[in-house]
Order: C-alpha cells, then sequence, then structure tokens
C-alpha cells in the first residue's frame, strides 16, 4: 500500500473504536489492533496483527489534522493499547502533536496491565509532561477467576498494582456475577481513579466468549440481572472523587454518578428501574 505526501484524508486500517467521550477528538491510528489480543469477550481486533504504523503515515495524518481539523482540541491515539509504543517513539508522537497541532490540549489512548507495566514512573510522568492527559485503562473484573477465564492476563492486585500508576469494568457471566461485581468495586475503591466507565458486554459473533455461550458454558446475562450486577458494583465502589459513568452506548441505564456524594442517589434510580418506574434503553438503542 503507497500513500501521498499530500495530506488527503486519515489513513484508517480495519474497524476502529474509540470511547464515548472522544466523540469528537481528532483520531490518530498509531497503532493497529492490540498487541494481547487474547480476551475472549472482545472481537475489535480479532482480524488485525498488531503492529506500529510507520512514523511517515503518522505525520501524514497529522498533516491533514493540521489543515482540516483546527476546530476539535483534543486527540485519540488507537488503536487497542497506544501506550505499548516505545517510549523514545511515543514521546516523539507528542512532541509532534504539539508542534503540529498546537491547539490541542488533550491527548488520549487505550492502556492495559502489560502496556503500563513497560513504563517507568519516569515515563509516564515524562509522557504527562508532554501532553498524555487521559488513559482509558480497562480493568474488566477485580474478580481473579473472572480474569482467568476471559483470559485477561492480569490478577486483581497486578491491575491495582499499574492502575494505581496512573489512574474503565465487567464480564462475568451469571454464575460469578456478584462476586465479579463485589471484587470490582474493591479494585475500584483501591485504584480510586478520577474517571470509572462501566460498559455493558455485547457478545460478539466469532469470539471464545461467543462459542462458549452457544455451547452452554457461559450464559448472557438478562437486563434486570445486569441492573443487579451494577448495582452491587456501585454499592461496594468507595471513591473519595471522580464520576462514575455508565453512559456508554451499551448500557441498559445510562448515568453520571459525582462521587462521593452522588452514590446514594445513584443506588435509588437503580433501584427504581428494577422496579420498572425507570425505562431502560432498548435493544434496538444498544451498541458496543
Amino acid at each position: 500500500m503507497s500513500y501521498n505526501h499530500e495530506p488527503d484524508g486519515f489513513h484508517y486500517e480495519g474497524f476502529i473504536i474509540r470511547p464515548p467521550s472522544e466523540a469528537y477528538s481528532i483520531l490518530i491510528q498509531a497503532t493497529i489492533g492490540c498487541s494481547h489480543n487474547k480476551c475472549t469477550f472482545c472481537g475489535t481486533y480479532k482480524n488485525k496483527r498488531f503492529s506500529i504504523k510507520p512514523n511517515e503515515i503518522i505525520l501524514q495524518d497529522l498533516a491533514f489534522a493540521q489543515k482540516y481539523c483546527q476546530h476539535q482540541d483534543r486527540v485519540f491515539l488507537m488503536d487497542g493499547d497506544a501506550l505499548i509504543i516505545p517510549q523514545k517513539r511515543l514521546t516523539w508522537l507528542l512532541d509532534q502533536i504539539r508542534e503540529k497541532l498546537p491547539w490541542v490540549k488533550r491527548v488520549g489512548l487505550y492502556a492495559n496491565r502489560k502496556s503500563v507495566s513497560t513504563k517507568s514512573d519516569q515515563d509516564l510522568a515524562e509522557l504527562k509532561a508532554k501532553g498524555l492527559g487521559i488513559v482509558y485503562y480497562g480493568v474488566e473484573s477485580g474478580d481473579d477467576e473472572v480474569l482467568k477465564t476471559i483470559c485477561k492476563n492480569a490478577t486483581s492486585s497486578s491491575l491495582v498494582l499499574e492502575g494505581r500508576r496512573l489512574m474503565e469494568v465487567g464480564i462475568a457471566g451469571r454464575d460469578r456475577s456478584r462476586e465479579h461485581a463485589r471484587a470490582t468495586g474493591s479494585l475500584l475503591s483501591r485504584l480510586d481513579p478520577d474517571f470509572v466507565g462501566a460498559l455493558t458486554v455485547a457478545v460478539i459473533p466469532g469470539t471464545p466468549l461467543a462459542e462458549d455461550m452457544d455451547a452452554g458454558r457461559w450464559t448472557l446475562l438478562e437486563p434486570q440481572e445486569v441492573l443487579i450486577e451494577l448495582r452491587e458494583m456501585i454499592a461496594a465502589t468507595d471513591l473519595s472523587h471522580g464520576m462514575f459513568l455508565s453512559n456508554h452506548a451499551s448500557n441498559y441505564l445510562p448515568l453520571k454518578i459525582p462521587y462521593p456524594n452522588g452514590k446514594e442517589e445513584a443506588l435509588q434510580v437503580i433501584d427504581a428501574a428494577l422496579a420498572g418506574k425507570v425505562p431502560l434503553r432498548p435493544e434496538w438503542l444498544r451498541a458496543l
């Protein structure tokens, strides 16, 4: 595949995703796929072999953004865990963003336990100083058995360890729903992050999770059960500050909970929803 030096659009490869809060951000695909790509529930990068894009292509995308995206003040670096990019190359990219897009106020990216562990405290401080303002860190669960089942390549202790060095939740199935919810709430309390994003699992055809469901080894929760799990998680989560969000398109009940004062009100809203007094998002409106 060849690319022109004249900026004519962003060079995206394959299916791409970004967090809801990055809807209006400049999306730069710095990596292709996910360096782990083994989680049983995820089919996003199934057909992508992980690689870091050539600097030449990234520079072309920045040139396009420089010309056409002057009203967007945030950048989100894709794909699955751009933090895995070696430090020298990642700091170069942040420097290029600052030089070519000086109006940008924040750069964000996805990360996992492994990618965080490749960075020293000094590395993370350097990235922050160069404009990295938010890291979306997927923990999925605080239950070690669930983490092993979904091939997360992490334990709750390792997630806390690396998450504390930074500062997003949920997938257990019916069998360990309560344990998963409470353990995840405990993990979040230990992390005490600025933002928590709770998503609801959607089964993607062709993934190991879908195969387990088809074979009867795993059962997808019903909407009411999802609400009970969410309630358990929020009840077990004690944060000193920040926001707990369930406003992703996958969620049945959108919530924005300021901690610590909004917790009890949120639990009351969930109770009202469980009693049928608050409508849930219909299936046709839910999405990944």
